[in-house]
């Protein structure tokens, strides 16, 4: 019986996971969704603590461990320290930087 009821719970659990989070386009796991939105936080979190980086004005998507910036840059610094910021994060495979710099 209380294997029974265990075995329900970690059902529902799993159900809950699988539904609360969305795999999307490409991804091919739940696991790959998390780890893509833990690089893209972590990116951020960087832009937020460097005072060289707008976080405000600069996008950070991740997708299979790569990682696409957008946005527009004061300077030609500014962009290229999001990218070194961006290269400086656990699991990043590859930078694609398209941050546009404001003429």
């Amino acid at each position: 019986m209380r294997h029974t009821a265990l075995s329900l719970a970690l059902s529902g659990l799993l159900a809950f996971t699988a539904v609360g989070c969305a795999v999307t386009r490409d991804q091919s796991t739940v696991g790959q969704y998390v780890d893509d939105a833990t690089i893209t936080t972590r990116v951020k979190a960087k832009f937020a603590e460097d005072k060289a980086v707008s976080a405000m004005a600069l996008q950070v998507e991740t997708l299979r461990g790569t990682v696409q910036l957008s946005g527009f840059a004061k300077s030609s610094a500014e962009k290229s320290r999001a990218g070194v910021l961006a290269e400086s994060v656990p699991g990043v495979k590859q930078v694609k930087n398209d941050i546009v710099v404001k003429p």
